[in-house]
C-alpha cells in the first residue's frame, strides 16, 4: 500500500448515537465549530455508529437536531459504518506488514498487554480455532499493544477513528484532556499504514460532573440554547496543543447555568419569550418576566403561566368566596387599573382581608400566594374572563 497524503484540511467532531448527547460533547462541538470558523476551515461530523438499528437512527436524528438548534453547521456528515470494509483492509495490511498480530488472549486482559501471542507462528495461528482479536505491536510512541479489531470483526474506537480521520483528510481535532492518551495510539496506526500527515490535536480541560447531564435533559428543564452555549464557552475557549498540559479539570456548575439562563430569559424580547412558552402575546412575555425574580428556566415559568390560564376549582376553605368573586369578575366591566378593579370587587362582594385576597389571588394566578396582583394585572386584564372561567 502506498503512503497517504492529506488532500484537504478540516476540523472533525464525533458523536456516538448510543446515548443522548452529553453536555461535555456539546461543549466540544461548540469549540470545534468556533475553531473552524476562526480558521476558515470546514467542519465535518462523524457518527460513531455500529450495528444499525431504529434506536440508533432515532438518536442520530436527535443529535443532528441539537446541532441545528445550537447553530452548529457542518459541511459533511459521514458514518463510521460506511468504512467498515476499509477497516478490515487496513487491519489486514497491518498484519501483512508485521505491524499487528493475532491475539487469542481474553479481550479484557490487563493493560499494558504482556505480548503473549505476538511471537506465535503462522502454523500456530492456523491450528488455533479460538476466537481472536488483532492487536497493534508496540512502538516508540506507545508501549501498549492496543486492540484494533475485536472478535466480532468490528474495529475498536481508536482504530476506526484513526482510519476514518486519515480517509477523510481531517487536520484538526479538539478533545478533552482525559482523551490525550488516545492520540499516540491513533498516530501509530496511521504511521504504520503509511500516512505521512500529522494531525493537530488540541485539548481543553475535562468537564467534570457533566456525564450525568444530557443536553436533552437540560432543554426539557427549560434551559435555553443561548444560555447553555454562553455557559459552556465561558468555561474557556483556549485550547492547548498536544505537547502542552491542561491537567486541571473544570466543573459543570448547574447553579451558575441557572443564573445565566435567567439573564438570557430577561434579555429576550417579550414576544419571543411568549412564543417559547407556547403563547403569542407581548403581555404574556412581560408577565413571564415578573417570575424571573425567583425562577430561572422557561419550564418553571411556563408552569406558572399555564396555571394562570388553567380551569380552576373553588379554593378549598374559600369555596363560597371563590364562586362569588368568579361571578363578579365574569360580569364586571373593563377596568384599566388594578385599584379600580379591586375597589369594584370589594364593594360588590363585601369581602375583606383574607376572605377576599386569598381566593382572588388563586383565581388570577393559580396560587394562594402568587405574583403581586397590582404588578401582574396590567398584563392579564385583557384575559380576565378567560382566566377565571
Amino acid at each position: 500500500m502506498n503512503s497517504f497524503q492529506r488532500s484537504s484540511t478540516m476540523v472533525r467532531v464525533s458523536f456516538e448515537p448510543t446515548h443522548d448527547m452529553l453536555v461535555s460533547e456539546l461543549r466540544i462541538a461548540l469549540l470545534s465549530a468556533l475553531y473552524a470558523e476562526q480558521k476558515n476551515l470546514p467542519l465535518i461530523v462523524r457518527m460513531e455508529d455500529g450495528k444499525r438499528s431504529e434506536e440508533m437512527e432515532r438518536r442520530e436524528d436527535e443529535l443532528l437536531e441539537i446541532l441545528s438548534l445550537f447553530g452548529i453547521s457542518y459541511t459533511q456528515l459521514y458514518y463510521k459504518s460506511n468504512n467498515f470494509k476499509y477497516h478490515l483492509q487496513f487491519a489486514s495490511t497491518l498484519l501483512d506488514r508485521k505491524k499487528a498480530f493475532i491475539c487469542f488472549c481474553p479481550e479484557d486482559k490487563a493493560s499494558p498487554y504482556d505480548g503473549a501471542c505476538e511471537p506465535l507462528s503462522n502454523e500456530e495461528i492456523l491450528n488455533n480455532p479460538s476466537p481472536f482479536v488483532i492487536r497493534m505491536k508496540p512502538s516508540s510512541k506507545t508501549s501498549d499493544s492496543c486492540i484494533i479489531m475485536q472478535r466480532d470483526k468490528y474495529p475498536t474506537a481508536i482504530f476506526a477513528t484513526a482510519c476514518d480521520d486519515m480517509l477523510q483528510g481531517v487536520s484538526t481535532i479538539i478533545r478533552e484532556e482525559k482523551y490525550r492518551d488516545d492520540a499516540s495510539k491513533e498516530a501509530w496506526v496511521r504511521e504504520a499504514l503509511g500516512y505521512e500527515e500529522a494531525l493537530n490535536y488540541l485539548y481543553v480541560p475535562t468537564l467534570e460532573n457533566a456525564e450525568a447531564w444530557s443536553v436533552k435533559a437540560l432543554l426539557d428543564e427549560g434551559f435555553m440554547p443561548e444560555a447553555i452555549t454562553q455557559y459552556l464557552l465561558a468555561l474557556g475557549t483556549e485550547w492547548q496543543r498536544c505537547e502542552e498540559q491542561t491537567n486541571t479539570p473544570v466543573a459543570f456548575d448547574k447553579e451558575a447555568l441557572r443564573q445565566m439562563n435567567r439573564a438570557c430569559i430577561q434579555n429576550l424580547s417579550d414576544m419571543e419569550l411568549s412564543k417559547r412558552l407556547g403563547y403569542a402575546c407581548e403581555n404574556i412575555g412581560k408577565l413571564a418576566k415578573l417570575y424571573t425574580n425567583t425562577l430561572n428556566t422557561t419550564a418553571e415559568i411556563k408552569g406558572k403561566i399555564d396555571a394562570i390560564f388553567a380551569k380552576k376549582e373553588p379554593l378549598k376553605g374559600f369555596e363560597k368566596e371563590s364562586q362569588t368573586l368568579q361571578k363578579l369578575i365574569l360580569e364586571a366591566p373593563y377596568f384599566e387599573s388594578y385599584d379600580a378593579f379591586e375597589s369594584y370587587l370589594t364593594e360588590k362582594s363585601g369581602l375583606r382581608n383574607e376572605a377576599f385576597f386569598k381566593p382572588l389571588c388563586y383565581l388570577l394566578t393559580g396560587e394562594e400566594q402568587g405574583l403581586d396582583l397590582a404588578q401582574s394585572y396590567p398584563f392579564i386584564k385583557n384575559y380576565l374572563k378567560e382566566i377565571v372561567r
